[in-house]
């Protein structure tokens, strides 16, 4: 699949052929190499800013209410990028586009330490946003262009990465950096992992030509109506709780607005030529399923990041780096089992669909064990749930993929990546969003609860240690609803499999 072949069917003009007829070998594989590392510092990146905000705000005189928006203002452009930059990859190519982005990234990061306000620190981490959510894309895309029929599905495991190792292994990066480096280094990590992807993809990627005609069919219409709706329904969705949602004024102008932007920027995609979002795709039943369970997959993976690194602050004081091993536990033996998920779904006798449902019925117990916890639990109490998340991950995430692509014309690689990488983007971002307004009302309803049996009790009446303990109980009983919220997610998403896919073989499976 090339993504010329697009450009070439929507401009009716021949794609060259070279370039998306090369072999596979080790420089493609080397380039691929080379986007996993942009993309999963992309990741990382985002997730050591936001555990080292305190230090740069002390370190730049930053108020909570604009370090609030440095975090939102990074996620909402770093999502609208995931939108557009397939296009642009079939336009520029691959190759360039993939590079001007990485290097984009690593300059954006360089400078952000210097930067002499909050806004302009916000003017570049916008721009960063914009850099590291293009990558992403890029990923699938050679994935799904360069790798034989035979591997393409290890590499889009490399690509599930992105959502099982990379979230786990984030924090506890995130923690080490805080803890033992200047908080400069939260901006600069990112400078030899990003340098070492440059030359991999410059060495491994072939350089397609320019495909600027494709500019004679651009859908400006839709990057004026998609890009700030996008935009607006982010912030609106990230500064929501802060702002006591729908009471602010500016939170019902964004989510408003950019509803109505998005249902007219997808009214504008039917009907172009060459649009970024092609809906027809989402007759295919199997893309439709897989884009539904991935936002339920990424919530319930969250929610088992969340809960347990919250849980530990809150109740045993933990400090991030102490809750690092629980988050190394889960991370570190995704390199094992993402290849072992792999090969079991490249077998043509086994139905994905049946690894989905495996792997979703192992969340759901995960889930369902971390629902008992008590206010006595400490890091070692949730090992076992890591434990069994080792081997769920993938196989809730592998499956998805397979699904997602199995079907599909090649051609139609470059509007399947910006479905897929949208929805991932957007269901992360909009799940701790929910996670954190359901958190605070099972508190509230909780400790009201407990307020009221103490208050008709005269044995507690002189306890001074009392508001400690309500809160801290109704903390423990909050941290159980919401593991039993996941499970039950996850078990709906079980019962939706026998009516949504269709069987998907793996390409060219081994027998």
């Amino acid at each position: 699949m090339t993504a010329l072949t697009v450009g070439a069917q929507a401009i009716t003009t021949p794609a060259p052929a070279p370039a998306g007829s090369a072999a596979f070998g080790l420089r493609i594989f080397t380039g691929l190499v080379g986007v996993l590392l942009a993309v999963l510092v992309a990741g990382f990146n985002e997730n050591v800013t936001k555990v080292a905000m305190p230090d740069i705000r002390g370190a730049m005189g930053i108020g909570y209410d604009e370090s609030t928006w440095l975090l939102a203002v990074y996620s909402a452009t770093s999502i609208s990028a995931m939108a557009f930059a397939p296009w642009c990859a079939a336009t520029f190519s691959l190759r360039r586009f993939t590079l001007c982005a990485i290097g984009a990234f690593l300059l954006l990061g360089l400078l952000c330490p210097f930067a002499p306000n909050v806004d302009v620190l916000m003017l570049l981490r916008s721009l960063q946003g914009f850099a590291g959510g293009a990558l992403p894309p890029m990923l699938m895309s050679v994935a799904l262009r360069f790798l034989p029929p035979g591997i393409r599905l290890y590499g889009l495991g490399s690509y599930a990465l992105t959502a099982t190792f990379g979230p786990s292994f984030g924090t506890p990066l995130s923690a080490w950096w805080v803890e033992y480096a200047g908080w400069q280094w939260a901006f600069w990590q990112i400078i030899p992992l990003s340098l070492l992807a440059m030359v991999c993809v410059a060495w491994g990627l072939p350089q397609d030509p320019l495909r600027l005609e494709r500019f004679k069919q651009f859908d400006w219409r839709g990057l004026l109506l998609g890009l700030p709706g996008l935009i607006m329904l982010v912030l609106g969705l990230e500064l929501g709780q802060r702002l006591n949602w729908f009471e602010s004024s500016m939170i019902r102008i964004f989510i408003v607005a950019g509803l109505a932007l998005l249902v007219l920027f997808f009214i504008n995609e039917w009907s172009h030529p060459l649009p970024f979002f092609k809906l027809q795709l989402l007759k295919n039943r199997n893309l439709t399923h897989a884009l539904i369970t991935l936002g339920g997959v990424l919530f319930v993976l969250l929610a088992l990041i969340k809960i347990p690194s919250a849980y530990l602050a809150q109740i045993q004081g933990y400090r991030p780096l102490q809750t690092a091993p629980m988050m190394l536990l889960v991370a570190l033996p995704q390199l094992i089992a993402l290849p072992l998920v792999v090969a079991l779904c490249n077998l043509r006798r086994v139905d994905c669909r049946w690894v989905l449902a495996v792997g979703l019925a192992l969340l759901a117990l995960a889930c369902g064990l971390g629902s008992q916890v008590t206010s006595v639990w400490s890091r070692e109490n949730f090992y076992v749930l890591q434990a069994i998340q080792i081997i769920a991950q993938p196989m809730a995430v592998i499956p998805l993929l397979m699904l997602a692509t199995g079907s599909l014309h090649p051609a139609e690689g470059p509007f399947a990546s910006a479905w897929f990488n949208t929805v991932k983007g957007f269901s992360a971002m909009a799940a701790g969003s929910v996670l954190q307004v359901v958190t605070l009302n099972r508190e509230h309803f909780h400790s009201t609860m407990l307020v009221d049996r103490a208050g008709n009790s005269p044995l507690v009446s002189g306890d001074a240690d009392l508001a400690h303990r309500i809160h801290q109980q109704a903390m423990v009983l909050s941290s159980s609803d919401l593991y039993l919220c996941m499970a039950g997610l996850a078990v709906l998403l079980i019962v939706l499999i026998p009516f949504g896919p269709t069987r998907i073989y793996p390409p060219r499976a081994p027998s």
